[in-house]
């Protein structure tokens, strides 16, 4: 009984949000695995993150809580630490860090042997460079042709 009382006042230093959510999802660990579905058969309450099926019609119904409201929801418990006393969801910790992971950055250009694709003249820039460093290099031989042939008679201008 003196643990019940325990748990109670710890419950009423959560966040306002955290209390009202935990009144009407109450966590997990504290009911009976039963009860643990996402059904609504024999008054069972389905996780308010995840979209469950209606037992009367069959159809689909959204989730109770966005996955703004979930992400909100889950960083308050992260910072009261509670975290782990929510209904699984895509926005728990966790998972997110199981999904990076999995999938990694998903970022293009940043896997191996890849590059960013970039605006035009950034990709050409190399080329460019390696055309006008080549160019340079010839420089002293053109130069040479010129002073021998002259300008009227100049035909060959570098393209």
């Amino acid at each position: 009984m003196a643990t019940n009382l325990r748990y109670v006042e710890l419950a009423k230093q959560l966040h306002p949000r955290l209390q009202r959510f935990f009144a009407k999802y109450p966590p997990g660990q504290i009911l009976p695995s039963s009860t643990r579905t996402n059904t609504i058969k024999d008054g069972a309450t389905p996780n308010p993150f995840l979209p469950h099926k209606h037992p009367a019609t069959g159809k689909w119904q959204d989730p109770e809580f966005s996955l703004r409201r979930q992400a909100e929801l889950v960083k308050l418990a992260r910072e009261q630490g509670v975290e782990e006393l929510l209904p699984f969801t895509s926005k728990g910790t966790e998972e997110r860090i199981r999904n990076r992971v999995e999938h990694g950055l998903r970022v293009r250009g940043t896997g191996v042997g890849q590059s960013v694709k970039g605006h035009l003249h950034e990709r050409m820039l190399a080329t460019k460079m390696e055309k006008r460093r080549t160019a340079m290099l010839g420089m002293p031989r053109l130069i040479r042709e010129w002073r021998k042939v002259g300008k009227n008679r100049w035909s060959k201008y570098p393209r």
